[in-house]
């Protein structure tokens, strides 16, 4: 049973919430804040109002829950170890793959669009064509029915 379902969702809302995300994990992979405090700090951010803050919390919860078994997984897709991935694109990596092995609801395209689209935004000049490349591949492998029916 998959207790998340797509009604009523603003897509608009999602960018939000994968941005401060991708901006909280960032920040709790570089100084390694406890995740309750990295919330609470993201919570009473003023953009916040206007994300999705139950889909902002899972991704942070989620991936700092998962990061062993994210990046265990990614690892066959990367050209280097995780800990040498841009703390950005790392951030960004681990946000898709969490979408992507844990989010069902979430259709792998979407994934894929927000994740180049975060990495052209907040990341290095070529870093969304990496992303690209690792999720693509990621994605063939773990959706491969819904990336095969395309």
């Amino acid at each position: 049973m998959n207790r998340h379902r797509n009604d009523g969702i603003d897509p608009a809302a999602r960018s939000r919430a994968r941005r401060r995300a991708l901006q909280a994990l960032y920040a709790w992979q570089l100084a390694g804040t406890p995740v309750p405090q990295v919330l609470e700090q993201f919570r009473h951010e003023q953009d916040m109002e206007i994300a999705d803050l139950e889909y902002f919390e899972d991704l942070v919860r989620g991936v700092v829950s998962q990061v062993a078994a994210l990046d265990q997984a990614l690892s066959a897709y990367l050209d280097r170890p995780v800990a040498e991935v841009d703390p950005i694109e790392r951030a960004v990596l681990r946000i898709a793959a969490y979408e992507l092995l844990h989010r069902p609801d979430v259709p792998y395209r979407v994934v894929l669009n927000e994740a180049v689209e975060s990495s052209k935004r907040f990341g290095a000049e070529h870093a969304h064509s990496y992303v690209n490349g690792v999720l693509d591949k990621a994605a063939h492998a773990w959706r491969s029915a819904e990336a095969g029916a395309r």
